[in-house]
C-alpha cells in the first residue's frame, strides 16, 4: 500500500465546473485519517501535526521520515491496509495509496460519512483540494490557481518571500509589541541577514546601525524610518556604548519599534548582552535575532573550511583587539598555541604581528598557514595568504585594514582541488 510516486494536480482540474471554496480547517484535537505513507504523506504530515490534529496513519509500510514521526509519537501508525470503517469519526482524510480500488472505496466512504477528503491520484473525485501553502510570522498563505499546481507554488513562494523580507507591505493593524530587537546583520553581504532580521527592519521606526552591519539594507528602509549611525571606527570617531544604550532606551520608551542592527551576531564580540542588560534595567522588551557570525562565514566565503577531517576537529574564535602583552587581554595565547585545531581571530589586524610572534614562541610552527580575509562576503573581499612567520609583514605591506578575519591552521591550505592530489586534503 505504498503511495503514488508523483502527486497529480490536487486542486482545480480541467473537468471541474465550479471553483473551490477556500476555508481554513481547525483540526486541533480532531481525528484525521491518512491512508498511505509515501512521499506525499511525508510532505503533508508536518502541517497536520503542527495544526494539532489527532492523526491516524494507516499503511503497511512508510518512508523513513514518516516512520520516525510515528516512533516519536507525533502520529499513530497502524501497519495494515485500508478497511471500510476506518474513516469513522474522522473530520478530514488524506488518501494517498497506490491501490486505486482502496482509494475509490475510501473516497466513497468519506462521501457517505461527510468527511472532507483529498485524493492524490484523482483530484476530480476528491471533495477537497490541497492548496500550495506557506507561512510567515503567523500568516498562512494558501493558493489555488486551478489546474496549474506549479503556478500555485510560485505565487505562494512570491507572497511568502515578500512577507518575510519586507518587500511586500503588510502593515499590522493591531497594536505592535514595542521594544528593541537586537538584530545580527551577518558578515556584510545584505543577502546573508536572516529572514526574521530583514522583516523586523522593514517594520522598524528607528534603526541604530553599526558600521559593520549590512549597509545596503538601510537604502531599502522607508523614508519615515530614523537611522542613527552608531559607528565605532578604530582610532576615529565613534558613538560610545553608553550613548547607544541611552538611544535604545529613549526611542523604545517613546513607543517606537527599534532595531539595533549589528554586524555578524549580536552576542559574538558585539556587546549585545550589555545592551540587553541596559534594556532590562528599564523594563524594555528585548528580542535577540541571531546573525551569521563572520568567524565562520567569512572563511567559508574565501574557500576555507574551519574544520576538516584529519586536520582540524576543533576551531577556536578569539578577539585580537588588544595585544597579547596588554594587561587587558583575557586570551590565553600560550594555550591556543598548543592546540592542533584552527584559530579564527577577529579584530586582530593591528596586532597580528605580535599575536603571530606569541603563538610561535609558545610552540606553534612558524610555517603554519595563515589567511587574512578583508571585507569578507562583500564585493571588495580580498584574501591574503601567508604563514605565522610572514603574516605581520605581509599585512603591513599589502595595506590590509579592518574589518578582516584571520584564519590560522592547516585548513588554510585545503582547497577542493587539493583532494585530487595524492596525500593532500583527504584526512586519511
Amino acid at each position: 500500500m505504498a503511495e503514488n510516486a508523483a502527486e497529480p494536480a490536487a486542486e482545480h482540474s480541467a473537468t471541474a465546473d465550479k471553483a473551490a471554496y477556500p476555508v481554513g480547517l481547525r483540526l486541533a484535537g480532531r481525528r484525521v485519517v491518512v491512508l498511505g505513507a509515501g512521499q506525499v504523506t511525508q510532505r503533508r504530515l508536518p502541517a497536520l501535526v503542527a495544526a494539532g490534529a489527532d492523526v491516524l496513519l494507516i499503511s503497511p509500510s512508510a518512508t523513513p521520515a514518516v516512520e520516525a514521526m510515528a516512533q516519536t509519537g507525533e502520529v499513530r501508525w497502524e501497519r495494515r491496509r485500508y478497511t471500510p470503517g476506518d474513516l469513522d469519526g474522522a473530520w478530514y482524510a488524506l488518501i494517498t495509496t497506490d491501490d486505486p480500488e482502496a482509494n475509490r472505496a475510501a473516497s466513497a466512504e468519506a462521501e457517505a460519512r461527510r468527511v472532507w477528503a483529498v485524493r492524490s491520484d484523482d483530484a476530480d473525485a476528491a471533495s477537497a483540494w490541497t492548496p500550495a501553502t506557506g507561512r510567515s510570522e503567523g500568516v498562512t498563505v494558501a493558493v489555488l490557481t486551478g489546474q496549474d499546481p506549479r503556478r500555485s507554488a510560485a505565487v505562494r513562494d512570491a507572497i511568502v518571500e515578500g512577507l518575510r523580507d519586507g518587500t511586500l507591505a503588510a502593515p499590522h493593524h493591531r497594536v505592535r509589541t514595542k521594544g528593541v530587537a537586537l538584530v545580527g546583520g551577518g558578515p556584510g553581504d545584505p543577502d546573508l541577514i536572516t529572514v526574521r532580521g530583514r522583516r523586523l527592519l522593514a517594520e522598524a521606526d528607528v534603526v541604530i546601525a553599526d558600521r559593520l552591519g549590512p549597509r545596503d539594507l538601510l537604502d531599502e528602509l522607508p523614508p519615515h524610518v530614523e537611522v542613527i549611525d552608531a559607528a565605532k571606527i578604530p582610532h576615529g570617531r565613534f558613538m560610545a556604548q553608553e550613548a547607544i544604550n541611552n538611544a535604545l532606551i529613549e526611542h523604545a520608551k517613546a513607543g517606537k519599534a527599534v532595531v539595533r542592527l549589528k554586524g555578524g551576531d549580536p552576542f559574538v564580540f558585539g556587546r549585545g548582552m550589555e545592551e540587553a542588560q541596559a534594556l532590562a534595567e528599564h523594563g524594555i522588551p528585548c528580542t535577540v535575532v541571531p546573525g551569521i557570525s563572520s568567524s565562520i562565514s567569512v572563511p567559508a566565503a574565501a574557500g576555507i573550511s574551519v574544520t576538516h577531517r584529519g586536520l582540524a576537529q576543533e576551531f577556536t574564535v578569539a578577539s585580537g583587539h588588544v595585544a597579547p602583552d596588554d594587561p587587558r587581554s583575557l586570551v590565553d595565547w600560550a594555550a591556543l598555541a598548543g592546540t592542533r585545531g584552527t584559530l579564527v581571530l577577529l579584530m586582530s589586524v593591528e596586532n597580528i604581528a605580535a599575536i603571530a610572534g606569541t603563538l610561535v614562541r609558545h610552540g606553534r610552527p612558524a610555517d603554519t598557514p595563515v589567511a587574512v580575509v578583508q571585507e569578507g562576503t562583500t564585493a571588495t573581499q580580498r584574501r591574503l595568504d601567508a604563514t605565522l612567520a610572514t603574516v605581520g609583514e605581509r599585512v603591513r605591506a599589502e595595506g590590509i585594514r579592518p574589518p578582516a578575519v584571520v584564519v590560522i591552521g592547516e585548513v588554510v591550505a585545503v582547497t577542493p582541488e587539493s583532494a585530487l592530489r595524492p596525500g593532500t586534503g583527504s584526512g586519511r
